[in-house]
């Protein structure tokens, strides 16, 4: 058994994006690393009760060479977590984190296309993943993202997606609703289905 590396950070920013999903924004610890599809434990003080704390997971979304760590968390209704962003999370506040952990990694030893499948906040690894391989390691595989929610309302990111689409001709996204109007373009359904 190896015990887990304990961090100190502080929130940078707490932004609502959609409908009941926030982007947490924290500073990154000096001698903190990670791989790509990796998540982190904070502890998470109980609302009303601060000496009860627990751990919850999440994953990071930024990529290793940014100089933050970036979340997102769709909040449960009375989730500890989710009471915790909405009601105790401030900018400023110091969190303890322990990590990294996980191995939703990619498989450099294939040379195959990169196919990433993500639901809601399910994008966050996927975020982490994209940034790494195309910026920061310039694998010019085929990749292609397919990201699903129900409405319009509920996507976010999605002009940073473009932007790597943009950037980088082996990269493509697309967009699939289980709800959209009549007037929606892009995909219809569940991402299985895509």
């Amino acid at each position: 058994f190896v015990p887990l590396s304990t961090y100190k950070t502080s929130c940078i920013s707490k932004e609502q994006i959609a409908p009941k999903v926030y982007e947490l924004t924290f500073t990154k610890p000096a001698g903190f690393a990670f791989r790509p599809g990796q998540f982190v434990l904070f502890q998470i003080p109980l609302v009303g009760k601060p000496e009860d704390v627990q751990v919850r997971s999440l994953s990071i979304a930024s990529s290793p060479k940014e100089d933050f760590l970036l979340f997102c968390m769709k909040l449960k209704e009375g989730g500890r977590i989710s009471r915790w962003i909405e009601e105790i999370l401030e900018e400023g506040m110091d969190v303890v984190m322990q990590g990294p952990l996980g191995v939703f990694t990619l498989d450099r030893s294939t040379d195959k296309p990169y196919v990433f499948l993500a639901t809601g906040t399910g994008l966050s690894p996927i975020r982490s993943h994209l940034k790494w391989a195309l910026e920061e390691e310039k694998d010019m595989r085929p990749m292609h993202l397919i990201f699903c929610v129900r409405e319009e309302c509920d996507l976010f990111w999605t002009d940073q997606f473009k932007s790597l689409v943009k950037a980088f001709p082996n990269f493509t996204f697309s967009i699939s609703l289980t709800r959209g109007p009549d007037t929606w373009a892009g995909f219809r359904g569940r991402v299985y289905e895509v």
